[in-house]
């Protein structure tokens, strides 16, 4: 006698088959009926851990079906390797293995110089990509109004713009008062040179000189620490070189470009 399956459903109303993907950390997926977005950190038996870009936590069960993957329904499994610690940028944020450059949004962050701007993408450059901001440099703040003038900032093109030596009514304090709105964010630190934004322990060196007023700072540091006058540039690279992550760098410069990084990527 022939046997029949007892399953009457239609082969088009049967769930299609998904892939399993290994919950490795950093792995960037979606639970769609929460809406959270964040990366693994965190794989245990039938639960796994993500981290969105906030810092925030949250546990799913390990459900088949149960994630997002680039848009992609996937079930995701436990490694076979059990749970690694996440790689991390520069930043300290998550580092997502794999991750191409997205677009260059519309928004902008500027900052004074090409040292600031080299140094910020020496720390945040990963996450500038991941999330398509440019950073430009200005070369001063003298012209700022009429450079945002230009630029147009709106609800789709946010700027953001990074000031040194922003104190209450400084040249700097001045100037971005007159050029903040809705749309166009100034936000300072209250070093006179992003050189002294960088930790003197990082450095080398027990504290930065202080430098007479009057005198150009840069060459008076150099000179006060025995580093060659003539050549600033030089000493960058020095500083420059001794930064690898977020930690050589000083809190009120951190928070600064965290909050434009935010800025500029929010909802419009």
């Amino acid at each position: 006698m022939r046997q029949y399956s007892a399953d009457l459903t239609p082969p088009w109303k049967k769930p299609q088959p998904v892939p399993e993907v290994a919950a490795e950390p950093g792995l960037v997926v979606e639970e769609p009926g929460t809406g959270f977005c964040g990366a693994v950190i965190r794989c245990e038996a039938g639960t796994v851990t993500l981290e969105d870009r906030f810092g925030k936590h949250r546990v799913f069960p390990l459900e088949p079906r149960g994630f997002l993957l680039e848009g992609r329904v996937v079930t995701l499994v436990r490694p076979a390797s059990g749970p690694r610690r996440p790689a991390r940028t520069a930043s300290g944020s998550l580092a997502v293995p794999g991750a191409r450059a997205r677009v260059a949004r519309a928004g902008r962050i500027y900052v004074e110089g090409r040292h600031d701007a080299e140094l910020v993408e020496k720390v945040w450059g990963d996450d500038l990509r991941v999330e398509g901001v440019v950073v430009e440099y200005l070369e001063g703040v003298d012209d700022l109004p009429s450079i945002v003038e230009d630029f147009a900032p709106g609800p789709d093109a946010r700027l953001g713009i990074l000031v040194d030596h922003l104190v209450p009514g400084s040249k700097e304090w001045r100037i971005a008062q007159a050029v903040t709105s809705e749309h166009a964010l100034v936000v300072g630190h209250p070093y006179i040179d992003i050189w002294e934004a960088v930790k003197p322990a990082s450095v080398g060196i027990g504290a930065w000189p202080r430098v007479p007023r009057g005198q150009d700072w840069k060459t008076g540091v150099c000179a006060a620490l025995g580093w060659r006058v003539a050549n600033t540039g030089e000493a960058w690279r020095r500083i420059l070189d001794s930064v690898h992550s977020y930690k050589d760098l000083e809190p009120q410069l951190l928070g600064r470009v965290e909050e434009l990084i935010d800025f500029v990527t929010a909802p419009a």
